[in-house]
Order: C-alpha cells, then structure tokens, then sequence
C-alpha cells in the first residue's frame, strides 16, 4: 500500500510550526526531514518516527510498527493533531538523529 498525497500534506501543514522541513517520496512513501536530518516518514499513511530515546520518553505509550517488510520498528506518532507537541517532539529529537551522509559524487 502506499501513502496518500492528502495524508503527506496534512503532516506537512502539522509541521509548519518548524522551519526547515522538507520531504522525498520514496517508493509510493514519504521521507520527513527536518533541518537535513531524517526524522521519520509516511508510511500506509502512518507517521512513523525515529525511535531516539527523545522521542520514546515523550511518548511512552506509543506503538512500534514496522514502516515496510524487513526494516527497523519505528515510533507511530498518533498525536498528529497537535501541532504544538510535533514541534516539541522533532526540536527534542533533533540532536539525537544522525547526521546526513555525504554523497559521493558520480565521476
């Protein structure tokens, strides 16, 4: 199944408290990025987040799920509808992600 372009844009307009965000469709899904950074993605029209140990004390009672078969669990973010704690949740969430990975140029 893939993600609908009306789910990505509800998160989106969710996270417009937060500068910076910017997103990759990726195989019928959509990878979230704040300030270069992965911090999560769109996933069967989930909001599935990096399970740091930020996000994981702000959400104690989260469902892990699977984004796709054969990766890593993810956090399933269901407080969408709060702009306020989204921003919380990716500024707390920020310095714990890993840095992006320079890409090697093609010769």
């Amino acid at each position: 199944m893939t993600s609908s372009k009306e789910y990505l844009e509800y998160i989106l307009e969710q996270l417009s408290n937060l500068d910076d965000i910017t997103h990759r469709a990726m195989m019928g899904e959509y990878i979230i990025y704040y300030r270069g950074k992965i911090v999560g993605g769109i996933y069967d029209d989930r909001f599935l987040v990096k399970p740091v140990k930020s996000a994981m004390e702000m959400m104690p009672d989260a469902d892990m799920e699977l984004p796709y078969e054969g990766a890593k669990e993810m956090v399933l973010v269901d407080n969408v509808e709060d702009k306020e704690f989204l921003k919380d949740l990716f500024e707390a969430m920020y310095e714990e992600l890993p840095a992006p990975k320079k890409r090697r140029k093609k010769h």
